[in-house]
């Protein structure tokens, strides 16, 4: 397949869907819909009734396929699992085709049972040759006992297909006697296939040629009683209509079988035959999918009951495989049917309740609302198979709004009963829909977009079917009436056309996505080594690993990054070499620039300004960065008698401060953890990131670790950040057990600050209090009056003022940490994402 490009096969399927559709236009351009539609009225009610038993009994059949496949690759497992597989295969194989990816069910199920890749691709192989065996057998043995006429205009050297029976059978034959006196793998074109023994063979062949006879059974039930043709002869054109449909790849061989149907049965009038091709479409394919659907919502809901939960377990990891799969072609069916039904004339028994209940422009705007929501449905499909939340909440909405335009547009009530029960599956399917992501972030797949122009091609070959009779005029585009279905379509279409260009101009215009390589380990040593050697103690935030780098070239400094939508955010100033900053910062610009993103440095400092300013950004004030000077740190003095105070009642009350070497920190993780962990449970929080630390072992045990302990049992901890040159020393993590005494970190940063004096350093940073020290004067920036507001008034959602006096307590000097950024309209968007950074997304942005 790597000869042939990846829309080599969508053009092909487009190609014969398009032949076909001229072909059976041709064959009924003497015809209207209403004839379709009144032969469709006219089948008895007995007859539709028999089809749906048959097919019943036909899905039945179709498990053999499965036994057998399952049996002979030896995994053995409950029935009830390879009836559920060979269901869910077969109807979404049979609605949606290899072009939409549907064979990828039966994957995901037998793949969440525990079968192998190379056994599923076995399994696969068993299946296709069971049918296409089986059906060279029954076609072999219909062939010769009722030959098919052969048309003259074929010019064949033969009338009848009795000869082709014949060469089937000896295949057939051939095939059987190779499993009979051969047990050996033999190599065909580099495959290597052992074969089968004569009795699974034969299991193959009657399985298969009941299932094709059941098949036609139920479309031979459907046929008016004016086709006058016996069951043995319609077999013969039913094989043959399959066969096309199954080469055209066409999702359902829509249009393949219909024409091949008509071709060969030639009836003299072939409207009566194509309205049992629409029930037949309707029984065998629609309702089971409708059921599907139905018994995967249903045990999504069953799913939500507690009490349920374990009994479901099992089974739930079978249905979160398929469910995203399964309701992505579910939502394109619910797309095709929304366009097909805008391409319909209302039908004229209920446009008299329209004309009392419903206004004119009200009908009007729902019928094109409702063809465009249906073209929305087909492109939001593929979104859903890549499990999108986004596209899950569109759908969401746009089956609501298609349930209540379908009503408003024609009373099309059965319309809206099958788009609100889909949006009843959906709600409970929540969950199976989680990733992040842009719908417009994935190159085009052009398997699905073939597939949406095939049902757009399809919807506008029925409009223009239907209203053949109506002259086209440039007023018609302007003629507003309760009768007026050919003018609504053309609307309609242009709405259609329309969205689907504005899609294709906002995929074509979009920035190129930002191919981001994998951090390597020789990255994260190269920003360990840098981040040792700088007195700036945030430089080892590089080392959590949620973060981009970019090195300069002699990879002496870097600047470290994460990116939220089009926000480009560095973490404070480049780390390392200050002669490298200048070209740093201006590569790191281009970078930005390159993928239309947004640059921007956050808690930079008020000495890096310059360089900033030179990059074309703006300022805005974050708060200020409180540092403890050491040199002369002690507890001695009225102003330090609280914090002397806690030191002696923590003494006194028998607790220790000790500092852990990294050595001491890997044998006490266990500890650690469970003081971590009992403090977010405490606060009900989750862990955070990108310019605030994480509990994560690796990131942990580089560095030295502060505790207070009583006999042993640790109460409190604070992992060390040491700046080079013992310039500066800081904290990060700051967890305790709600056992500790109250003031333990007091107890903690007091110890700490005496032991970095002790130990030579120069300042203890406390860290940034946001919103401190922004100007509330008449004069001043908007964001300043407005951070004092908060930080006056918004104790409600954050302790600013608090977080502000208890650090005075330490008497530090306060640094103003700044945002460069392009600032104006896109400031409140750039703190958002920065918010999302540093809470490690969305969700938990708006949760804890």
């Amino acid at each position: 397949m790597k000869r042939y490009p990846r829309f080599a096969v969508p053009l092909f399927v487009l190609a014969v869907f398009g032949c076909a559709l001229w072909l059976l236009d041709q064959e009924l351009k003497e015809y209207h819909l209403r004839d379709v539609v009144a032969s469709f009225a006219q089948i008895p009610t007995a007859h539709l009734a028999l089809a749906g038993l048959l097919t019943a009994l036909n899905y039945a059949i179709l498990v053999g396929y499965d036994l057998i496949a399952t049996r002979q690759i030896g995994h053995r497992l409950p029935l009830h699992r390879v009836a559920f597989a060979s269901f869910a295969g077969y109807v979404s194989a049979y609605n949606f085709g290899s072009l939409l990816g549907a064979t990828t069910v039966r994957y995901r199920l037998y793949s969440s049972w525990g079968l192998s890749t190379i056994e599923i691709v076995k399994l696969v192989a068993m299946l296709t040759v069971s049918f296409w065996v089986g059906l060279a057998a029954f076609a072999g043995v219909v062939f010769l006992i009722e030959p098919l006429p052969i048309p003259a205009a074929l010019h064949l050297p033969f009338s009848t297909g009795r000869p082709a029976g014949f060469v089937l059978l000896f295949g057939v034959g051939s095939y059987l006697l190779l499993g009979a006196v051969r047990r050996r793998p033999a190599k065909i074109l580099g495959w290597e296939l052992t074969p089968l023994s004569t009795r699974v063979s034969v299991a193959q062949i009657a399985v298969a040629s009941a299932d094709l006879a059941v098949a036609a059974a139920v479309l031979y039930v459907l046929l008016p009683a004016s086709v006058i043709v016996s069951y043995p002869q319609f077999l013969g054109v039913f094989l043959l209509a399959i066969v096309a449909a199954f080469l055209s790849n066409v999702p359902g061989g829509l249009g393949v079988f219909e024409l091949v149907i008509l071709s060969l049965l030639a009836p003299k009038d072939p409207h009566w035959v194509l309205g049992a091709l629409l029930a037949f479409r309707g029984i065998y394919y629609l309702i089971p999918l409708g059921i599907a659907a139905l018994a995967l919502g249903g045990y999504e809901f069953f799913l939500r009951g507690r009490q349920m939960r374990q009994a479901a377990t099992v089974v739930g990891k079978t249905a979160s495989a398929v469910v995203p799969s399964f309701f992505a072609l579910l939502t394109f069916t619910a797309g095709a049917v929304l366009l097909i039904s805008g391409a319909t004339p209302t039908a004229h028994e209920r446009l008299g309740w329209i004309r009392f209940t419903v206004p004119l422009p009200v009908m009007e705007v729902s019928h094109f609302l409702g063809s465009v929501i249906g073209a929305g449905l087909l492109l939001l499909a593929r979104g859903l198979q890549r499990r999108l939340d986004t596209a899950y909440w569109l759908t969401m909405v746009l089956l609501c709004a298609g349930t209540l335009f379908s009503l408003l547009k024609g009373v099309d009530y059965e319309e809206a009963a099958v788009l609100f029960v889909m949006f009843l599956a959906f709600a409970p399917a929540r969950r199976n829909f989680y990733r992040k992501g842009s719908l417009l972030g994935q190159p085009p797949e052009p398997a699905w977009i073939a597939a949406a122009v095939l049902v757009i091609a399809c919807s506008v070959w029925i409009g223009l079917f239907s209203y053949k009779h109506v002259d086209y005029s440039h007023d018609l585009w302007w003629h507003f009436s309760f009768r007026g279905d050919a003018p609504r379509f053309l609307r309609a279409t242009a709405g259609i056309i329309t969205l689907l260009l504005i899609v294709a101009i906002a995929y074509f215009l979009q920035p190129a996505r930002p191919q981001f390589v994998a951090v390597t380990d020789d990255d994260m040593r190269a920003a360990a080594r840098i981040a040792g050697q700088s007195p700036a103690t945030y430089a080892n935030l590089a080392l959590l690993g949620d973060k981009h780098f970019l090195f300069n070239h002699e990879r002496s400094a870097f600047i470290m990054y994460g990116v939220a939508r089009r926000s480009w955010v560095a973490l404070g100033d480049p780390v390392g070499s200050l002669e490298a900053r200048p070209e740093l910062l201006w590569r790191y610009r281009e970078l930005c620039d390159q993928y239309d993103g947004r640059t921007v440095f956050y808690q930079v400092s008020e000495e890096s300004m310059p360089h900033y300013l030179d990059l074309g950004l703006s300022f805005v004030k974050l708060g200020e960065e409180a540092r403890v000077p050491l040199t002369d740190f002690s507890l001695a003095g009225s102003a330090r008698k609280p914090l002397r105070q806690t030191s002696n009642r923590f003494h006194r009350e028998n607790c220790s401060f000790e500092i852990l070497d990294v050595a001491a920190v890997r044998n006490r993780m266990a500890e650690l953890r469970a003081v971590s962990d009992a403090w977010m449970a405490q606060k009900n929080t989750s862990e955070k990131g990108f310019s605030l630390g994480s509990f994560l072992p690796d990131y942990i045990q580089r560095f030295p670790v502060a505790i207070v302990h009583r006999e042993g049992v640790i109460l409190a901890f604070t992992n060390l950040w040491l700046g080079s040159g013992k310039q500066e020393l800081s904290i990060d993590l700051m967890r305790y057990v709600q056992e500790a005494p109250f003031g333990v970190m007091d107890y903690l940063f007091t110890e700490l600050m005496l032991w970095g004096r002790d130990e030579g350093y120069q300042w203890f940073n406390l860290g940034m209090a946001p919103l401190a020290g922004l100007e509330n004067r008449s004069l001043a920036p908007l964001w300043h009056r407005f951070g004092n507001l908060v930080f006056r008034h918004g104790e409600h959602f954050y302790n600013f003022q608090g977080l502000r006096h208890y650090k005075e307590k330490f008497e530090p000097d306060w640094r103003p940490r700044y945002l460069a950024s392009p600032g104006g309209f896109a400031l409140p968007q750039i703190l958002g994402d920065i918010a999302t950074l540093t809470s490690g997304g969305v969700r938990r942005l708006v949760t804890k």
